[in-house]
């Protein structure tokens, strides 16, 4: 069974993020779910796709979709900068461990947030879906929304949405 780290001053459970940015926000993801960070290069479209899938890339030799962010938030599609990365993330579809790039503006740093310092997610005036967020992380001054990876990077919601765009253009 796996216990969350203590914060050694408080005595309390804590976990570690990785922090990215998208626009002027700043997001945070349990790091355990994380694989590896990549510079953006070369992604193959692939047609029929939401227009969140941005492409495909390949990564030693397996081939892993691209989800741009932004789009997934129901923002304009990411426009590709200097610090522009891919994080590869592991996500589960059907027990099986899947592979994901997440498309995000820049890549912070790892934090140390205690478990007292996440509140829950407001009940309104978030800038993503409130079953994305996991809790607001009181970090400072500021706040950094903790997402839910298992509901803001649903592989089986976003192979429905392809399966709904590929039925839509066939119709």
């Amino acid at each position: 069974m796996n216990h969350p780290p203590h914060d050694t001053a408080s005595g309390e459970p804590s976990g570690q993020y990785l922090t990215f940015a998208l626009g002027d926000e700043v997001f945070a993801t349990d790091i355990r779910t994380v694989r590896e960070i990549i510079q953006h290069g070369a992604m193959t479209s692939v047609p029929l796709m939401p227009h969140f899938v941005r492409g495909v890339i390949n990564l030693r030799g397996a081939v892993v979709p691209v989800i741009d962010l932004h789009a997934r938030f129901g923002r304009a599609p990411a426009r590709i900068g200097k610090k522009s990365c891919i994080v590869i993330f592991d996500a589960l579809r059907d027990g099986e461990r899947v592979e994901l790039g997440l498309l995000v503006d820049s890549v912070s740093a790892v934090i140390e947030i205690a478990a007292a310092s996440i509140e829950p997610p407001p009940q309104f005036g978030a800038t993503v879906r409130r079953d994305f967020i996991c809790g607001m992380g009181k970090v400072g001054p500021r706040f950094v929304i903790i997402l839910a990876p298992d509901k803001a990077f649903d592989v089986d919601e976003m192979a429905q949405l392809c399966a709904s765009a590929q039925d839509a253009v066939a119709a």
